[in-house]
């Protein structure tokens, strides 16, 4: 569905309906994935605000970008309902001690991809980031998601004009509606992925596209699209 040439943003209700809606979302990271992602955002009719370890960064993305800067994460958060973890996967745990219970309620989108270099394959080791934050942060709802596609597709998420898929993961049913919503509302594809631990295969993939990608000399504009008899689920 679009309105005024944006694609509506539908979350499903506890009633099993689905509503349009314009979400408020907080942005940590201001690299090119929180860039690329606040880009798709505010074009799909959101409200975004962006903080970046340097405010001079959250402020010129911004400006790329037609979100809003602030100068803290904390600040980032107030007022929103989603909140994206857009900065390295190294940096996570000063957030959530920056955070803390900012983040209590709240709708957590992590897009992070613990790659261990040289030997990228031991990344894939059995856990997920996700599943870490979600114990570091018990009091959000964590979704996983966009971590298998590179910021080029986060800003432009089809190829050849077909829709690539954003697989989300998550416990909470709040959390996957919002998620789920949001990556329809930005172009892709969405599907429901399953619980939180399934954020360990998504994880694994974001690891071989980024390994693929090494390994071949790609140009690091590659997707995940299923191909076959995939038809949508009925509500």
């Amino acid at each position: 569905m679009r309105r005024n040439g944006r694609r509506a943003c539908l979350v499903l209700t506890d009633a099993g309906t689905a509503e349009e809606t314009q979400m408020k979302i907080a942005i940590i990271g201001a690299g090119n994935v929180g860039g690329a992602l606040a880009k798709s955002s505010v074009r799909a009719g959101h409200s975004v605000t962006l903080s970046a370890k340097d405010p001079a960064h959250a402020e010129a993305k911004a400006k790329e970008t037609g979100a809003r800067a602030v100068r803290s994460a904390v600040e980032a958060t107030k007022g929103a309902e989603v909140v994206i973890l857009a900065v390295p996967y190294a940096a996570i745990d000063a957030v959530l001690g920056e955070l803390g219970d900012a983040l209590a309620g709240k709708v957590v989108i992590d897009v992070t991809n613990r790659v261990k270099r040289p030997a990228i394959a031991e990344s894939v080791d059995g856990v997920s980031a996700a599943e870490e934050i979600q114990r570091k942060a018990p009091q959000a709802k964590v979704a996983k998601a966009f971590n298998y596609a590179f910021a080029s597709r986060h800003a432009d998420p089809k190829v050849d004009g077909m829709a690539l898929d954003g697989f989300v993961a998550s416990d909470d049913a709040d959390a996957k509606a919002k998620t789920l919503a949001l990556a329809g509302s930005i172009g892709f594809r969405p599907i429901d992925a399953g619980p939180l631990a399934m954020a360990r295969a998504l994880e694994a993939l974001g690891i071989l596209n980024i390994a693929l990608q090494m390994q071949n000399g790609w140009p690091w504009q590659s997707g995940w699209k299923l191909i076959g008899p995939t038809p949508d689920k009925k509500s």
